[in-house]
């Protein structure tokens, strides 16, 4: 009877530095790694950006990209890309809408690891697991502050979608978006007000269906 090979279980501690996971589990054989993440997940406005990242040295300084400030992510993006594999998935508001957002994420993150340039040997997944992945994976409790390959992987996705969001700026200046990024905040609610979404913007998202409703309403009355 053949007998499925299992690595002996590691414990990794949270206080044992940001490259803990990726230590362990190269102990066990298990590379190389890849880390997966978002960005643009709680947005009303904008694409979904999905990364995926193997990274082949250690770079000083990764973490959380939302705890990090816009120069150090940009510094950091850019020595990721030129040291890395990199994998990233760009999903339209239209996507969004008509699939619905987790299995747009969900289908990204395959998406993502499918495009990176050599193959992984295992998978760290923020916060949720994925199915279908082809190598073994783990979902990693906010794994952007605690795995280095996931927070690589949240740099380039925030990075990346925060390019497209300040270019979009361009194209829809009354909206603000190189400020807020596509998220909720109340100048956008106040934009999203005045001038009704545009055609960037999640229509199936409940912020702007409501405005949605209240503009057509508004239109109704006159």
């Amino acid at each position: 009877m053949t007998v499925a090979f299992r690595p002996r279980p590691s414990v990794v501690r949270r206080d044992s530095g940001i490259y803990a996971y990726e230590r362990a589990l190269a102990r066990r054989g298990l590379t190389p790694i890849a880390g997966v993440d978002e960005a643009g997940r709680g947005a009303c406005a904008g694409p979904l950006v999905v990364a995926a990242v193997i990274l082949r040295k250690e770079i000083n300084g990764l973490g959380d990209s939302k705890l990090l400030s816009a120069p150090v992510r940009e510094r950091l993006y850019e020595r990721i890309v030129d040291t890395a594999h990199v994998g990233v998935v760009i999903i339209p508001p239209g996507e969004i809408d008509a699939r619905g957002l987790h299995k747009c994420n969900v289908s990204g993150m395959r998406r993502a690891v499918a495009r990176l340039s050599c193959d992984p040997g295992y998978i760290l997944t923020d916060g949720f697991p994925v199915p279908g992945l082809p190598a073994p994976s783990l979902a990693v409790w906010k794994g952007d502050q605690v795995a280095a390959c996931v927070a690589a992987a949240s740099i380039v996705a925030k990075v990346t979608r925060d390019r497209l969001m300040v270019a979009l700026d361009d194209d829809y200046p009354l909206y603000g978006f190189a400020e807020h990024k596509g998220y909720v905040t109340p100048q956008h609610r106040l934009a999203l007000g005045a001038h009704g979404p545009c055609p960037h913007h999640r229509y199936s998202f409940v912020t702007v269906a409501r405005e949605m409703g209240e503009n057509e309403m508004g239109a109704g009355v006159a």
